[in-house]
């Protein structure tokens, strides 16, 4: 009835404002060449209303249009699903009659196609707004809504609305050949039903069942149950008392997620978010578009920096048009009252360690196979703790196994990972991480500990960037491993050796992706320039000719598409530093010095550590030059590779060792451009600048970047080489080079409390194991031979007389 659909508009337009996502949409509809018809979701006057009010704003084809010039009967529109009666509102699955008659007239004219594009339209779910309190309440879900509820939906989130449109699908490929009208109507209806719901799963998440029935559906898989009975039997445990330590454990992992909760916090978070930062900037977002367009399953793996990523990366998700992940978060934020409030975000809960503990390890991964089976996103941190250094921790492969096992057994849809990098200018736990850092016991996290963290929110934290690194699809991993994998059977007692190597592939190369989504802050160009320096300080001219060159080295030699540079230019760099109370001026007739703020020294090497991957392979060439007048390429290239295995593996470098000869000639040209070093015979030489240039000066600076952690290399070398062949367990070492290194920071006066953090230690010693380079004896101790003293000539030749000798002094006292 086109009057009444015109007086529907009418009363809808003062209340309805609306966004038509994704923005490529209208190209879609305006190149039509085959008849198109639109499908909606559910039967609905003011959904039909609205759709109709932006074909005619946005120019396109009119919903009640004839579809077929010769057919009167259909129009350019129909519903997929309709209520059963007026006041019965569950809905009719048959087929739409309108359907049928479109694949009517398809089996009778082999040469017409019809296009169907689905248009869905949620109500209070649009991007980028904010609704009121009561608006919350009546948000977009799963819920068949009565009359009642929609007319309030549309009075109260009308003007927050969104409407998602699909790409045009072939009538006919949906049909498929064969096949009776009925089984190809119900074939087509199923399809479409299908879209839907992993459309509304992608926008508002999926529909998820009361945490109790999603427990207890856990609770009767194969695998609890056999679980049960062995927990019974070893513990001699009734089955009931059995059955119910899985009910609890089933309860202390299971989330709440609710939908008017997370819209709660969306408003609540924006608040926070400006006052606590100058702005949120998610960068690629279009790569998640393009993922869940797809309909791939999306498991979200970011890095680890602070308690707030848990809160940033679903709030920008949800901003953006999605729904967020369920989390999993550490035990310990299982506190009261928070915990409550974590669950209906979507956070479930997963303990440090499984270890000796089969019947919690079970639950947890059915529970974890249950959410993916149901269509939601999951999100874990792979380092599996905060970085306290600013370093990307070596990733905890527990999830990821879980993840890849789960989804070998149901394959339905395909399975991407999704790196994510978080950079901060400022932290909120900074203080607290080099207490850690310094050997202060960790604090276990505690309501008071929040309360305590309140007035920082007063503080200025500058920007934080969330950027998405390039997805991971699963099959391709898969197929390298494996290529049968889709035709074997992969039961729940299969234990499936090959997936080890599946998932050590894919934790590398997620952590390489996290770092190759960087977010370059003037903060972090800062504490790479300023960190080396006597005292943090450098002549305002000098600071100013090292930035401009950070920064044009960041763009000769582009480590990645996905990294992102401020645009500031160095003094905008040095002013936002001042405003940010990181750097202080001192006035001089001779030109101003600045200098780092004693606060901000310390956390310094955070912020560098952030970013250093960016700048390891200019570094490490510059190395070459602190003790060496003139270098040839294939002596630089092969230094290099000595080094690169050991920095790649601490900073997750996105080459492979073979790259490197290659990669060193490019950095090369690059400092030759920026004249830090200069060609001779034909680029078969290079020597570095004279050593009272402000080139020479650059260059040194340049090279100091990694020079730190080739510092500690040497040290763990020298102390082996003291101790001797067959003489030092990998532990006993471990301790002494952190005890040593820890000494020189004391006689030597650089405060950089992760110089001795000791994980780097044992990083480097496991590496120097799988390497060769050193071995484990029978009883334990650390055997070498002449290999680790290559390793160690090397080091000597980057590192100067004095750093030797001051190493030497130290593990000899």
């Amino acid at each position: 009835m086109p009057f009444m659909s015109w007086l529907l508009r009418r009363l809808l337009a003062p209340w309805v404002r609306y966004t038509v996502r994704p923005d490529e949409a209208l190209e879609w509809l305006r190149e039509a060449e085959k008849p198109r018809c639109y499908v909606l979701e559910r039967r609905s006057a003011v959904d039909l209303a609205v759709w109709e009010d932006a074909c005619a704003g946005l120019r396109l084809p009119r919903p009640d249009a004839r579809l077929l010039p010769d057919d009167g009967e259909l129009r350019s529109c129909f519903y997929l699903s309709r209520p059963l009666g007026f006041w019965d509102e569950r809905l009719d699955r048959r087929p739409p009659r309108e359907l049928t008659r479109m694949i009517e007239l398809l089996r009778a004219r082999p040469h017409l196609d019809i296009e169907l594009v689905p248009v869905a339209v949620y109500w209070g779910r649009a991007p980028q707004k904010e609704g009121s309190w009561l608006r919350l309440l009546l948000v977009e879900d799963w819920a068949l809504t009565s009359r009642v509820r929609k007319f309030f939906t549309v009075l109260l989130n009308g003007r927050d609305t969104m409407i998602e449109v699909a790409e045009p699908v072939s009538l006919r490929s949906l049909m498929g050949e064969d096949a009776t009208l009925a089984v190809q109507s119900r074939r087509v209806a199923r399809a479409l039903r299908a879209q839907y719901a992993r459309r509304r799963a992608a926008r508002i998440g999926p529909d998820l069942s009361h945490r109790r029935t999603i427990v207890t559906s856990v609770l009767r898989t194969r695998a609890v149950r056999a679980a049960v009975a062995q927990e019974a039997r070893e513990k001699k445990l009734t089955r009931r008392q059995a059955l119910m330590q899985a009910v609890r454990y089933g309860e202390e992992i299971a989330a709440n997620y609710s939908h008017a909760f997370v819209r709660f916090m969306e408003r609540l978070l924006t608040r926070v978010w400006n006052r606590l930062y100058d702005g949120v900037r998610f960068g690629h977002v279009e790569t998640l578009e393009q993922v869940a367009r797809a309909g791939c399953e999306i498991i979200y793996v970011p890095c680890h920096r602070s308690h707030m990523d848990y809160l940033l990366l679903s709030y920008v998700i949800y901003r953006h048009g999605y729904a967020i992940p369920h989390i999993a978060a550490g035990v310990n934020l299982n506190m009261p009252i928070l915990g409550r409030f974590l669950r209906k975000g979507g956070a479930f809960f997963i303990r440090r360690s499984f270890r000796g503990n089969a019947l919690y390890t079970i639950v947890f991964m059915k529970y974890l196979a249950a959410i993916m089976a149901r269509g939601h996103s999951v999100e874990y941190f792979i380092e599996g703790g905060r970085s306290r250094t600013g370093r990307l921790l070596q990733p905890k492969t527990g999830m990821l196994s879980m993840t890849v096992r789960s989804f070998l057994r149901d394959p339905e849809r395909p399975l991407v990972f999704l790196p994510v990098y978080f950079g901060y200018e400022r932290l909120m736990e900074g203080q607290t991480y080099i207490g850690e850092l310094s050997g202060k016991p960790k604090e276990k996290e505690s309501i008071l500990g929040l309360l305590r963290v309140l007035p920082r929110l007063r503080e200025r934290f500058g920007h934080v960037h969330v950027n998405l690194g390039e997805p991971i699809a699963l099959d391709e991993i898969l197929d390298r491993h494996n290529p049968e994998w889709r035709t074997q059977t992969n039961d729940e007692d299969a234990r499936l050796p090959w997936v080890n190597g599946v998932v050590d592939e894919l934790a590398e190369t997620i952590m390489r992706r996290i770092n190759a989504a960087a977010a370059v802050t003037p903060i972090n160009l800062l504490a790479v320039t300023l960190l080396p320096t006597p005292r943090q300080s450098l002549v305002e001219a000098d600071l100013l000719r090292q930035l401009d060159l950070y920064l044009s080295l960041l763009n000769d030699l582009k480590y990645s598409d996905r990294v992102t540079v401020t645009e500031l230019t160095p003094p905008e760099i040095v002013a936002y530093g001042e405003s940010m109370k990181v750097l202080s001026r001192v006035k001089h007739p001779l030109g101003d010095i600045i200098r780092m703020s004693d606060d901000s020294a310390v956390l310094a090497a955070y912020f560098r550590n952030n970013v250093l991957h960016l700048f390891a392979m200019p570094s490490l060439v510059a190395c070459a030059f602190v003790s060496n007048a003139v270098m040839s390429t294939a002596d630089i290239q092969r230094l290099a590779g000595r080094i690169y295995p050991y920095v790649a593996s601490e900073l997750f470098l996105r080459w492979d060792e073979d790259e490197v000869p290659q990669v060193v000639e490019q950095v090369l040209a690059a400092l030759a451009r920026h004249e830090l070093v200069e060609p001779l015979d034909g680029g078969t030489r290079w020597r570095r600048p004279p050593p009272d240039s402000p080139r020479a000066m650059q260059l040194s600076l340049l090279a100091q970047a990694t020079i730190q952690t080739i510092e500690r290399y040497y040290l763990a070398i020298a102390l082996l080489l003291k101790e001797g062949s067959g003489r030092i367990t990998q532990s006993a070492l471990e301790r002494s080079c952190q005890l040593m290194a820890q000494r020189m920071t004391i006689l030597y006066g650089f405060n950089s409390p992760e110089f001795f953090d000791r994980t780097l230690f044992e990083n480097f010693i496991d590496l120097l194991r799988r390497r060769g380079v050193v071995r484990v004896s029978r009883e334990g101790t650390l055997e070498f031979d002449e290999v680790l003293m290559r390793v160690a000539a090397d080091a000597q030749l980057v590192l100067n007389e004095q750093i030797r000798h001051s190493i030497l002094q130290v593990t000899h006292a």
